[in-house]
């Protein structure tokens, strides 16, 4: 089992264990693709961790961009979070009803924000139930709570940084969708997207992050995915998806196997996918 570490992964049993704690706020980030048929909300309705908040990752966005669920601005960010009356000085574990999918997002999220003291929940809310964990229906007790931000400006990428980075070749960009995807066989969930990769990035499916009961792997294993894929953890890294989901979750590794130098392309494949002036590499073409 995975080390607790309150700044990056906890486990359930620690979350149980510290579940009264004053300053502990647990939010439910639950996000899914159009076609799993799930309504996130809905879900969290019926029954979540006893005190979790629903964070909505397409309400807490950008609402000026076309892009899908882009970083908000630092204000709507802080205003959604004192609604939600999580603040200064708290503890946050966030956690999904996939086990570990979108929750990573909002992790880095907070990252982003200057927020440190976030970890996200390993085996989220599937694994916290097959352990007959409690859960309750009812919406928490909210009270308002100051939150300082600092945006790290270091931790995010634009499609300009990003193409800039694959020329220069002084970063690894590393994609966290399916092989099928990546290699531009299977099309892309979204319409009007090209098919295929950055040019010169890496594939590390995020699923190979992950153990079969949904939990992340250990350290050492993250760092062996990593390499198998020829990624070199010596140069900074720039995770990336399809619109900025999953790639959180490549990061959260990252951050587990001790490498701090990495930074998440926000538009993603979203945007890549649809720039007709960047290039686009499949399998059959060279990188």
């Amino acid at each position: 089992m995975a080390e607790d570490d309150p700044r990056t992964l906890v486990s359930t049993e620690w979350l149980h264990r510290h579940l009264k704690d004053p300053d502990l706020r647990v939010l439910d980030a639950s996000w899914y693709l159009p076609d799993a048929g799930r309504d996130p909300k809905a879900e969290y309705a019926e029954a979540h961790v006893p005190g979790a908040r629903f964070f909505d990752i397409d309400d807490v966005s950008d609402a000026r961009s076309e892009l899908p669920h882009m970083a908000p601005p630092p204000e709507k960010f802080m205003s959604r979070m004192r609604q939600m009356g999580v603040g200064d000085g708290h503890q946050v574990v966030v956690y999904d009803g996939a086990g570990l999918f979108s929750a990573a997002r909002v992790w880095w999220l907070f990252r982003l924000m200057g927020q440190m003291d976030v970890a996200v929940l390993d085996g989220g809310f599937p694994k916290w139930r097959a352990e007959e964990r409690p859960v309750e229906d009812l919406p928490p007790v909210v009270r308002d709570r100051h939150m300082t931000v600092r945006r790290q400006a270091h931790m995010v990428r634009d499609v300009t940084q990003v193409s800039a980075a694959t020329k220069l070749g002084d970063h690894e960009v590393v994609d966290a969708r399916s092989p099928s995807r990546f290699c531009g066989d299977d099309p892309e969930p979204r319409p009007g997207l090209r098919a295929g990769h950055i040019p010169g990035s890496k594939n590390v499916h995020y699923a190979t992050l992950l153990t079969e009961d949904g939990t992340m792997k250990a350290p050492e294993d993250l760092a062996r995915v990593f390499e198998e894929a020829g990624v070199d953890l010596g140069k900074p890294v720039i995770t990336t998806c399809g619109s900025g989901v999953t790639a959180a979750i490549l990061s959260l590794a990252l951050e587990r196997i001790g490498r701090t130098d990495h930074s998440l392309y926000d538009g993603s494949w979203s945007e890549w996918g649809a720039s007709p002036t960047v290039p686009v590499a499949t399998a059959t073409s060279r990188d």
